[in-house]
């Protein structure tokens, strides 16, 4: 029988009248059943966010530090459990889904430092005559209630990057999770449940869209942080009224392979950040320009790395490669292959289902530019492979697209590398890696349509915390 697992309200546990199956995108089976949250569960969540932001304002960082820190190491407890659940409900190859929870782990250790380095500075006034025998002082203060929605893709680390800055902000957070990976958060609640924080300060629900749409547009939420599609977010700014907005939405990753770089070593990295996870992640791998002495080599290469990779059941830790969140996203990107072939693009490897949700590992070359396996977000294992004989022009293609997250660039001319920092629109450029690196401290966010704001918890500690001024004269008479 599978479990039942209860959201959590308030420091509370409960069920609704609409219980929540959670599908197992591999098979097709029920891993678990929660339960979705309506308006009267939205609205008490929403008044025990409120009624808990002064005392949490007024928590003291230490304690804030101390709760962080308990949580890593009930995490840490728990890895193998919460990994289990994180596989079953996300198709994620199991030790991907450890490292995942690892990686959460460290957002929650990364939060509890930065909470104690929460600080201000000293202004000098009296660059002015009028400011003459006057100082003032900066600090950061807890901005109120967050509103989060975090998505299917990694839901337990994404959930973790939104959720511990606003506790070591000081900050209450009402989490909607991806309907179809809510355990993970869970998950991550039962942890939080054991490192006292105060009552109200937390609550996950799993929400329909029309339910969770209020953490948009509900004023007594003072920031939403949302991770998610291009088109949902920046529809959600529209519609946000006042509150401040943190957005991590998709990409189409570019990744620039010059003919000086480590050729095996790059090949290695585009077979990792193109196909980790199926692909479905905003800052996979998902065109490759390489420079056309050593095309052909990298392509070869890179279809053998693929074609060795064991993909099936991602509860079997030999499995490189699971399925997709669902079967219709199977058949999407499919449709869109297929539609780049009748355009005139060729594939090397790949290019069917092989499951019910499975897709094969695909790479295709010839692609037309406004194809949309290239001129859209793919969130698929598909990498397209692009020639190129002018480093310039290469950097002029990655910007040739409406987002701008993420780029990789394989060079061992400090110059190209130093180019490249300067001219890609993009919020990260990673130097002989792949554009899907991340590590869970660095800020991490996009340009154009790609988001607005950055994450890590440095960085989200500060859209969570408003900046106040204090002006002192010295000077009475």
């Amino acid at each position: 029988m599978p479990s039942e697992h209860p959201f959590y309200l308030a420091g509370e546990w409960g069920r609704s009248s609409r219980p929540l199956p959670v599908i197992n995108p591999y098979d097709g089976s029920v891993v678990a059943t929660t339960w979705l949250a309506g308006d009267a569960e939205f609205e008490r969540a929403t008044q025990a966010a409120v009624d808990a932001a002064p005392a949490m304002r007024a928590l003291p960082v230490f304690q804030r530090s101390a709760i962080l820190r308990r949580a890593v190491e009930e995490i840490r407890g728990r890895r193998d459990e919460f990994a289990q659940v994180l596989a079953a409900e996300a198709g994620k190859p199991l030790r991907d889904a450890a490292t995942e929870i690892d990686r959460g782990a460290m957002t929650f250790e990364v939060a509890a430092e930065e909470a104690r380095r929460i600080a201000g500075e000293v202004i000098p006034m009296d660059l002015a005559a009028h400011g003459r025998g006057r100082f003032a002082l900066t600090r950061r203060f807890p901005l109120g209630p967050v509103a989060a929605i975090s998505p299917f893709n990694f839901p337990f680390n994404l959930s973790a990057h939104k959720v511990a800055p606003a506790i070591a902000a000081g900050d209450p957070i009402v989490l909607k999770p991806a309907s179809r990976t809510p355990l993970s958060a869970l998950a991550l609640a039962t942890a939080l449940e054991k490192a006292g924080l105060p009552a109200g300060a937390f609550s996950v629900l799993p929400m329909d869209r029309a339910t969770g749409d209020r953490l948009v547009t509900d004023e007594r939420y003072k920031l939403l942080t949302f991770t998610g599609s291009s088109a949902a977010g920046w529809a959600m700014k529209a519609r946000a009224g006042k509150k401040r907005i943190l957005l991590e939405l998709g990409g189409n990753a570019g990744v620039i392979v010059d003919e000086t770089a480590d050729l095996d070593f790059a090949v290695g990295r585009v077979a990792v950040g193109g196909f980790a996870f199926a692909g479905q992640s905003c800052i996979s791998v998902q065109r490759v320009f390489v420079h056309t002495a050593v095309f052909q080599e990298f392509a070869a290469r890179l279809v053998a790395r693929l074609e060795a990779l064991k993909i099936g059941d991602p509860l079997d830790p030999a499995t490189d490669m699971g399925p997709m969140i669902e079967e219709a996203e199977a058949a999407r990107i499919d449709a869109w292959v297929q539609e780049a072939v009748r355009e005139g693009a060729t594939v090397l490897t790949g290019g069917r289902r092989v499951g019910r949700a499975i897709y094969a590992p695909t790479v295709l070359v010839n692609v037309p530019e406004t194809a949309k396996v290239c001129a859209h977000e793919v969130f698929a294992p598909l990498v397209g492979l692009y020639p190129f004989d002018d480093f310039n022009d290469a950097l002029a293609r990655v910007n040739r697209s409406n987002y701008g997250l993420q780029a990789g660039v394989f060079t061992r001319d400090i110059l190209r590398a130093l180019g490249a920092f300067e001219v890609l629109e993009v919020g990260g450029v990673m130097i002989n890696d792949v554009a899907t690196y991340r590590i869970d401290h660095m800020p991490y966010g996009g340009v154009k349509d790609s988001g607005l704001g950055r994450e890590g918890p440095r960085y989200a500690i500060e859209e969570m915390t408003e900046l106040k001024l204090m002006v002192i004269n010295r000077e009475l008479t």
